[in-house]
């Protein structure tokens, strides 16, 4: 049985990078990402969900989606998240 890299699995599941259907996946993992980050950051404040739901008017419904899956954030809702909720600060690279 070949053994194969994950970059190798991607290209022949989602099509390499540039193609559509890899930069969504990208994207999405993206989200992922930031989500698990946010409950990092959320949990080493030892604040709850609705603790910080309440730091920044959302419910604590809304704390756990963006947690299980960031993809949907609005900038503005991470800057509040990370910066009124955490005491944090947020910085976006751009590559083009």
């Amino acid at each position: 049985m070949e053994t194969k890299s994950w970059k190798e699995i991607k290209d022949n599941v989602y099509g390499k990078k540039g193609t559509e259907r890899r930069d969504e996946l990208e994207r999405d993992f993206s989200g992922f990402k930031i989500g698990l980050q946010l409950k990092k950051a959320r949990e080493e404040k030892h604040l709850t969900q609705s603790e910080l739901g309440e730091l920044v008017d959302k419910k604590r419904e809304y704390i756990s989606r963006i947690e299980n899956n960031g993809s949907n954030l609005t900038l503005k809702t991470l800057y509040d998240i990370v910066e009124k909720g955490l005491g944090g600060k947020v910085t976006i690279q751009i590559e083009i």
